[in-house]
């Protein structure tokens, strides 16, 4: 489809090495003159859901400053654009939980906040996992926690996962494994 939007200038606000953010003035698909702000991204969002042959599955628990609370996820993190997203995806995964997996399924692409910014994220289900050492980086605190997939669906249900890439993760493999 051809875009209805017609941009008549755009200006860099601010840019740092994760994102850039641009002031657009714009012309609306219904005629009317607005502005729109754009954040750009310098990588992909990067989700893994590792599952174990009795279906269990880890979360990765810490504090998340923009939000100012703790936060349970799927393990994610960021992937260099120029980089493979499977090679980006297997260094999140042994990062934060020092795990690795001999396979591997793509369960989806995934847009995070398609009003306002370009991110687009790539969520992967890892199977045969080994488990071994975590290679935090410098600013992770990190909890993990092991626990059974249901529960996890569970604690979605309840609203105690609330990061939205962990919610789309958890609930598509809940119907892949007809548990919803």
């Amino acid at each position: 489809m051809k875009n209805p939007w017609t941009k008549i200038s755009a200006k860099e606000v601010y840019d740092n090495p994760w994102i850039q953010v641009e002031e657009h003035q714009v012309l609306a698909p219904t005629g009317t003159e607005g502005i729109y702000g754009k954040v750009h991204f310098k990588n992909r969002a990067i989700g893994i859901l590792p599952l174990d042959q009795e279906n269990h599955t880890w979360l990765v628990g810490q504090y998340r400053y923009t939000l100012e609370e703790y936060s349970w996820e799927i393990p994610m993190g960021g992937g260099l654009l120029e980089e493979d997203i499977l090679e980006s995806a297997r260094r999140e995964l042994k990062e934060e939980t020092g795990l690795t997996a001999d396979k591997w399924t793509e369960l989806m692409k995934i847009h995070t906040s398609n009003s306002v910014t370009d991110e687009v994220g790539f969520v992967f289900i890892a199977e045969n996992l080994t488990l071994g050492e975590t290679e935090f980086d410098a600013t992770e605190d990190l909890q993990i926690r092991r626990l059974p997939f249901k529960e996890a669906l569970h604690l979605v249900m309840k609203g105690n996962i609330t990061d939205a890439i962990s919610i789309s993760a958890i609930l598509k493999t809940g119907i892949r494994l007809k548990m919803i």
